[in-house]
């Protein structure tokens, strides 16, 4: 389902992958503009490893972003807040967030999800972020 002003997880804020994609769920939802099937892992999921790898909560970091500013911004503070890692660090966390799905524990909810939609026909799907942007109408 396209949701508009919803970013790719590849997007990156900074040099992070997925941030954006986290501030604009917050966003999305605070103007009654997320879609139902999204509210239940509000803060879950993905949104928990980044926040965790970040070493911030979920529930500061809402407050912080309905406060304005910009995704920089609000990066930069989370990391003032919580932890600044390295960059070594984050190409760790931006390459395993973008192979997640690819060969590991989550290749079956990711081959699960693909046959749900009628993709099963998509083997150029291979992680889920891939499976994010073909449901999300993204090319």
């Amino acid at each position: 389902m396209k949701v508009p002003d919803l970013r790719s997880p590849y997007e990156k804020t900074g040099e992070l992958c997925y941030f954006g994609r986290l501030l604009d769920k917050i966003r999305l939802k605070s103007r009654g503009e997320l879609p139902g099937d999204y509210l239940n892992n509000l803060g879950k999921g993905f949104d928990a490893r980044c926040l965790d790898f970040l070493g911030v909560d979920y529930e500061r970091v809402v407050a912080h972003t309905l406060e304005g500013g910009t995704d920089d911004g609000i990066l930069d503070w989370c990391m003032k807040h919580g932890r600044r890692p390295s960059e070594s660090e984050i190409f760790m966390w931006n390459e395993f967030m973008r192979k997640f799905g690819w060969n590991d524990q989550a290749t079956p909810t990711l081959q699960r999800r693909l046959a749900e939609g009628g993709f099963t026909n998509r083997p150029d799907i291979q992680t889920i972020f891939d499976y994010i942007d073909l449901d999300e109408e993204r090319a």
